[in-house]
């Protein structure tokens, strides 16, 4: 069974930048592919997906955050990043690493992150 735990989350200052990782293990498929990414969460609204990253280097991203936040992987690592550059007050939130069927490798999949961590906490301030 695959195994997340995020870690980096961090208080800063809207237009600040801030990285969370994630160490990630029994992630790949019997033939060598994975699909990681990011979701995002706030109390009351359900858990949002962010950022996707297939092991064909394929990229997904919610458009609220395309052209701020990077996803990557450290394959020898096998840690997940997500690099979140000019945060705002609306991306705070708690985030958790996640997987998925390399089926599904997207954020538009109503269903993305079957897997995911315990999250790591993102405060933004105005």
């Amino acid at each position: 069974q695959v195994q997340l735990v995020e870690s980096g989350g961090d208080s800063v200052q809207a237009g600040g930048s801030l990285t969370v990782s994630c160490l990630v293990s029994k992630h790949t498929t019997h033939d060598g592919q994975y699909c990681l990414g990011w979701l995002r969460q706030v109390p009351g609204k359900e858990r949002q997906g962010v950022a996707s990253i297939h092991s064909d280097g394929r990229t997904t991203y919610v458009d609220s955050v395309q052209g701020r936040f990077t996803v990557s992987f450290d394959n020898a690592m096998n840690t997940l990043y997500l690099q979140m550059n000019n945060v705002t007050p609306a991306d705070t939130a708690m985030y958790f690493c996640a997987a998925e069927s390399p089926t599904y490798c997207s954020v538009t999949y109503a269903q993305f992150g079957s897997s995911f961590g315990r999250g790591t906490q993102v405060t933004v301030s105005a």
